[in-house]
């Protein structure tokens, strides 16, 4: 397998880093401590086509690869890692209805997604079902009049509050527990839909992530996506290409703890020498700078499989535990080796560190990829 990027990849992915590095660097500090949502730099980089990157330009997105689409999150998330989440949240609306909707509800609801006129949401999650995604709540009764009445809350929703076009999971057969989840698309100024507050995060805290309170939302027929409780399925298929993308938002988080580690150890002296001279620290960051190209190289192997038209579930739960775990250890050496400055927000390792913890949980926590992982291993599918 090729693990270079083509010529075409590699100039969107300088183009994306000097954007990120004008655009989103200077105010991340500020809006991690404002809770600002970046929706100017987030309006440009739907003007220049990223937030549909990956989606077919029949539909008005990019028609792009999908490694494509992982090296521009990595580079997002190098600077900004709320403004690449909010990417991953929108791109999950937008490939559950461009893999599973009818021809009609592509054109009227991912046209506006794929060509960045609109932002979306995904909304899986709720008070009590997280990691067990088949333990939804949420109901969509289907009434005499023809339409879909759904009822329930929804929470930790990235762009939930800002998203024009949402793609909700809700139960339709309950006695079938998961197997009787269905997706539905849902506008964002449906009426009975309320939206919470921006969550108090400990990171991401310029990211929109709130609670969804769908109060007897009328949707008519055709909202619903694909066949009526073939919704965990779909869900399923969306999160195993999610969690490529957060593999990348996790590499790009370890590649800015590693870049200003490298910064400070030049720069900070101790008994008369940079402290880029002692070994001790020249350890942590050859143990961070390996595990980081570990990290990119699972990655790119599973975004490669995907775009191939091969399995790819596993491969994906590999690069998302693998990345995301060794995000946390880089954060954890980054804050230990500013020292006391680490521990401060006068240095961005300290947000990196906040970050990167949810990279271990955020779309499957690392033991949920661990059971993704063993499961296949041990039940493999037929060849």
């Amino acid at each position: 397998m090729d693990f270079e990027l083509s010529e075409e990849q590699r100039s969107l992915q300088q183009r994306v880093r000097e954007f990120a590095d004008r655009e989103l660097t200077p105010g991340a500090s500020q809006r991690d401590a404002s809770g600002e949502f970046p929706a100017q730099p987030v309006k440009k980089l739907q003007e220049m086509g990223l937030f549909g990157l990956p989606l077919p330009v029949s539909y008005g997105g990019g028609g792009s690869d999908f490694v494509s689409y992982v090296t521009v999150v990595e580079e997002l998330a190098r600077c900004d890692a709320s403004v690449a989440i909010t990417l991953l949240a929108h791109t999950l609306c937008a490939t559950h209805i461009e893999a599973f909707a009818s021809h009609e509800q592509k054109e009227r609801f991912l046209t506006p997604l794929a060509s960045g006129q609109e932002l979306g949401a995904w909304a899986l999650s709720e008070p009590e079902a997280g990691s067990d995604a088949a333990g939804i709540k949420t109901r969509a009764v289907y009434d005499d009049d023809g339409s879909w009445r759904l009822d329930g809350d929804k929470y930790f929703i990235s762009n939930g509050s800002r998203a024009a076009v949402l793609v909700v999971m809700a139960l339709t057969d309950p006695a079938k527990g998961g197997e009787g989840i269905s997706a539905f698309i849902v506008p964002g100024a449906a009426e009975g839909l309320e939206k919470g507050k921006n969550l108090d995060k400990l990171g991401y805290r310029s990211s929109d992530t709130v609670a969804l309170f769908l109060k007897s939302v009328r949707l008519p027929q055709e909202a619903l996506i694909g066949a009526r409780n073939d919704g965990f399925a779909q869900a399923m298929q969306v999160l195993a290409a999610g969690r490529i993308g957060l593999a990348a938002m996790a590499l790009g988080i370890g590649r800015a703890c590693l870049e200003q580690s490298l910064i400070y150890l030049r720069k900070r002296h101790a008994f008369g020498h940079p402290i880029a001279d002692f070994q001790a620290l020249q350890w942590m960051v050859a143990d961070m700078a390996t595990e980081i190209d570990a990290a990119r190289l699972l990655t790119l192997r599973a975004a490669r499989l995907k775009d191939r038209g091969a399995p790819y579930a596993r491969e994906a739960s590999m690069a998302k535990l693998y990345a995301s775990e060794a995000a946390m250890r880089a954060a954890l050496k980054a804050v230990q080796m500013h020292g006391g400055n680490g521990y401060t927000r006068a240095f961005p390792v300290e947000r990196y560190f906040r970050e990167a913890k949810l990279c271990e949980i955020g779309e499957g926590t690392s033991e949920v990829q661990r059971l993704v992982i063993a499961r296949s291993l041990l039940n493999p599918s037929p060849p």
